[in-house]
């Protein structure tokens, strides 16, 4: 790089350790009358001293905005109101100021790659050929009818959460097809047609004007895509539709518009932002977005690390597993740590977020008798590498994925789990070890793990909801000994050994002490081809303070596979 390096430059949000909760399953208010078994905004009120207790500085939310939740909320049908099942555009205010009360910030989920089918410019989009808003989002007309006089689509993509459908939904009233990339009820926004960006920019100002600290942007990287919509290779002969995320990932105009969101909206503002963008793992490209000059978001989710049980023979495939070596993961991430600073970039560092299953079953041994020393080896490598920590509610106390014995058919909710469960009793009959893996492979690899409510106590529900409710969705088994309560008043002096919540509280507190080392210092891998211990040390700039983190892999590895 040929300017003078920013990596250093204090600024509050890369000292700042981001909570990203899951409104539906965090905690249902217990000054509301509702028992619908919902998370929501009242319940997170009353547990915002619980998280400036733990060292948070900022709240994440995931989408609260109105939604007919085929996709949790994902699936956004205006962007201006609050789903009624959380709560109203009060509450979150009284959440804003709560968290300002407590020197902390709110940070929301902005999801403006598409919106839900039920959006109002969609429903008027979709009202007729010649309506004002037909351009706002991606229409095209069916490539031919087959024999059966079904509709061709345009192209032969695959949709991202069920990839034995296709990426575009046939509309019937005006007998065209529209994009859909995630579900069909997920309707892609086109971002060519200047009336969308400018309605994107408003809804942004609507949330900062109110009092928000920033963005988490969902699939940002995919609002540009190539307009001549050209079929995919052919990577699964098998399949009828295939990836085709080459088309619309950093596509030809994305960082025109990205400049377009910061220039007008975020330039006016002191926020923060990280972008979700999958598919990208070239550093230099994801630089020209997360530059300290590249005028367009502050850091970005990275999810290489994420990936690292994944088979890709048969290109991207989430749902297989692989057995991986430390050196893989070691190599993955310290590439991140020296590479951000080298080219004066910034790191997200997370292990678990709403779309991953929980780390310390992905990571470590999971079992009753390994699970906290897990718990607090992740936690060490977290709060001991360069950047901005982001850290999932449950995992301060441990949550693992629920167990292999709960049922496919009822316990798992999520639209991408369902669909992949489904297809596998299609193509594997029942009793067959096909069936059985594609099991194995919900209990490691499922959104849903990282979704169960969080743990408070070993009361009923593990004290999510009252009693006489049903959550919305079950409540991991281990709760009764697993749970915050039991956690923050754990006898650490007498057992002469922290709780994982205490290890984690202890540990954001070191990394605030020591942030010159821990958030703006040198990385330097140590022993890189030992496969048990991932060591490296943190050194500040003025080389006053120097640390030797050790995470140690030594425990005993559980099989991905039975």
């Amino acid at each position: 790089m040929c300017h003078k390096s920013n990596y250093s430059s204090p600024k509050w949000w890369k000292e700042s350790v981001v909570y990203q909760v899951y409104p539906a399953s965090f905690n249902c208010g217990k000054s509301t009358t509702t028992t619908n078994g919902w998370g929501d905004v009242t319940g997170i009120i009353e547990k915002v001293p619980y998280l400036k207790s733990l060292g948070v500085d900022i709240v994440w939310l995931s989408p609260i905005y109105t939604s007919p939740q085929v996709d949790m909320g994902y699936d956004i049908a205006d962007y201006k109101s609050i789903d009624p099942r959380y709560g109203t555009l009060a509450d979150v205010d009284l959440l804003i100021k709560s968290l300002k009360d407590h020197d902390m910030r709110l940070m929301m989920d902005l999801v403006v790659n598409h919106t839900s089918d039920q959006h109002s410019w969609f429903v008027e989009s979709a009202s007729s050929k010649d309506s004002p808003k037909r351009d706002w989002y991606i229409w095209r007309p069916a490539k031919g009818f087959d024999e059966a006089g079904n509709p061709v689509p345009p192209n032969n993509w695959a949709q991202i959460l069920g990839d034995t459908l296709s990426a575009w939904t046939w509309h019937e009233e005006t007998q065209e097809f529209y994009l859909t990339l995630h579900t069909s009820a997920q309707a892609e926004l086109n971002w060519e047609n200047p009336d969308v960006v400018t309605a994107v920019y408003d809804v942004m100002e609507f949330w900062l004007r109110r009092g928000i600290c920033g963005f988490r942007m969902d699939v940002i990287n995919f609002i540009s895509k190539d307009q001549s919509f050209p079929d995919a290779p052919i990577i699964d002969p098998a399949s009828k539709y295939q990836p085709g995320e080459q088309f619309y990932t950093n596509g030809p105009r994305f960082h025109e518009f990205m400049h377009g969101i910061y220039d007008n909206v975020l330039s006016k503002y002191d926020t923060i932002t990280v972008g979700e963008t999958p598919y990208v793992t070239d550093m230099k490209e994801i630089i020209k977005t997360v530059g300290s000059t590249a005028k367009e978001l502050n850091m970005a989710f990275n999810f290489d690390h994420m990936e690292i049980e994944d088979i890709k023979t048969k290109g991207e495939s989430k749902w297989s597993l692989r057995d991986w070596k430390l050196t893989e993961l070691k190599g993955i991430l310290s590439g991140w740590q020296k590479r951000m600073r080298e080219w004066d970039g910034w790191n997200a560092i997370f292990l678990e977020c709403h779309d991953q299953a929980r780390s310390v079953s992905r990571y470590t041994n999971d079992s009753d008798e390994f699970r906290d020393r897990g718990a607090k080896l992740l936690a060490l490598l977290e709060t001991t590498l360069g950047g901005t920590i982001f850290l999932y509610q449950g995992q301060e106390i441990g949550m693992r994925n629920f167990p292999v014995e709960w049922g496919p058919d009822t316990e798992y909710k999520d639209i991408e789990s369902v669909n992949f469960w489904k297809k596998s009793k299609e193509l594997h009959p029942v009793g067959s070890e096909g069936l059985a893996q594609a099991r194995t492979l919900l209990q490691k690899k499922a959104r849903d793990h990282a979704r169960t409510p969080m743990q408070w106590s070993a009361d009923p529900h593990a004290g999510f909801t009252v009693p006489d409710a049903t959550p919305w969705m079950r409540v991991n088994d281990d709760y009764r000994t697993v749970n915050v309560e039991a956690q923050m008043s754990f006898p650490w002096e007498m057992k002469g050994e922290l709780s994982v919540w205490q290890y984690w509280q202890q540990a954001l507190q070191r990394r605030k002490l020591h942030k010159g080392a821990f958030v703006y210092g040198d990385f330097e891998d140590l022993d890189y081809h030992n496969e048990s211990v991932f060591a490296y040390s943190r050194t500040s700039a003025d080389g006053k303070e120097t640390w030797l983190p050790v995470p140690s892999w030594s425990l005993p590895k559980k099989r991905t596979l039975s």
